[in-house]
């Protein structure tokens, strides 16, 4: 089982970027896909979540109407379009896969919003 993360980089403050997560050995279309976030020396932290076939999709309150989750289960991966940036936004981006006990993560890719 593998997620990795791409798409990751410093950008100025409400600059965009986009992160990708591929995924492999696992049936990808049927799991539950999210992003989290940590800051340093902070928790980490819920950003979106997608259902397995793309129809749902929730953010967190801090996030809401800046990113979007998307997915493409022909690709295996699911991607954060994340707009108008700001230097709160600053942590390690993680996805994650989630089916009923199978739970798993990616190493993450670093977003560090500066000037």
């Amino acid at each position: 089982v593998q997620l990795v993360e791409s798409g990751g980089g410093l950008v100025q403050p409400g600059g965009s970027l986009r992160l990708s997560c591929a995924a492999s050995g696992f049936p990808f279309s049927t799991y539950v896909m999210r992003w989290y976030r940590q800051a340093p020396g902070k928790e980490r932290e819920f950003v979106a979540i997608i259902n397995s076939v793309g129809a749902f999709t929730n953010y967190a309150n801090s996030v809401k109407g800046r990113f979007t989750i998307s997915r493409d289960n022909a690709k295996n991966t699911v991607s954060l379009q994340m707009n108008s940036l700001k230097p709160e936004d600053t942590a390690v981006y993680l996805c994650n896969a989630e089916r009923g006990i199978s739970d798993y993560w990616g190493q993450g890719t670093q977003v560090t919003v500066s000037s």
